[in-house]
Order: structure tokens, then sequence, then C-alpha cells
């Protein structure tokens, strides 16, 4: 039996987000199935994928001071939830992508449960979550 997936959806995924353009295919293959891996908790037993159109958050806390450029966690990040958790990457409309370094002072506004518990918990660590609507929190 099939299952839709009900949004939000969001998990944290341990570990340092692989970057676009790391030299060896193995460390970024192992990240994503790390992220694919990380999402079942979330994910109801039989889901498919879904056909709507998604927003993305992409929430990172390194240990320290990051290394490289945040935008190229992006799309290893991408790739793993295609034909997982969407059918096609070109049903992402907006992509929020944020690095959240030790000793920031940052106050989330009505935060969820998971948000919190990765934002306090243990560094480095990935939130990610999707929702169906592009346009939350813009109108």
């Amino acid at each position: 039996m099939s299952v839709e997936i009900a949004f939000p959806l969001e998990f944290i995924v341990p570990g340092t987000p692989v970057s676009l353009q790391v030299k060896r295919q193995e460390s970024k293959n192992l990240w994503k199935e790390r992220v694919r891996q990380a999402s079942y908790n979330a994910l109801p037993d039989g889901h498919f994928a879904t056909a709507s159109a998604l927003a993305v958050t992409l929430f990172y806390f390194p240990s320290g001071e990051m290394t490289g450029d945040i935008d190229n966690i992006v799309k290893p990040i991408l790739d793993a939830l295609n034909k997982h958790i969407y059918l096609d990457d070109r049903q992402i409309e907006r992509i929020w992508v944020q690095k959240f370094e030790p000793g920031r002072i940052v106050r989330f506004k009505d935060p969820s449960a998971l948000l919190g518990q990765a934002f306090a918990g243990k560094r480095p660590s990935l939130y990610i979550r999707l929702g169906n609507d592009p346009t939350e929190g813009l109108v």
C-alpha cells in the first residue's frame, strides 16, 4: 500500500555535509545515503514520492567555523531526496540554506521541537524541512 507524505516533513542528519565539489564520488554517495537514511524516521512506511511543488529548508549546524561555501552543500542533499521524497528536483520552488556557527546568538520565531533539538544538539548536524507550500511565510 502506498501512502502520501504528510508535510511539512522534517528530520536531522548527523555529520558534515559533503560539498558538490568533493573529488571522491564515494564520499558524495555515502553522504547522499546518510541523508536518505535519516529521512526514513520521518516518512510513513510505503510512502510514494510527491508530485507537489516544494520548499526546502537546510540549516547547517557546524561544530566550528565552516570551511567551504554554504551553497556547495545543497545539490548533493537535493539529489539524495530526488525520486525518494519528490519525483523531480524541478518541483523545488524555494530553497532556504543557512549556517549557524557556534557562538552565534539566534532566536527562532516559534521553532518546531525538532529544530530546537537540532540547534541545541550535537554538532555537526543538518536540519532538513520540506514543505508543500512554497509561498509559506511570504504573504
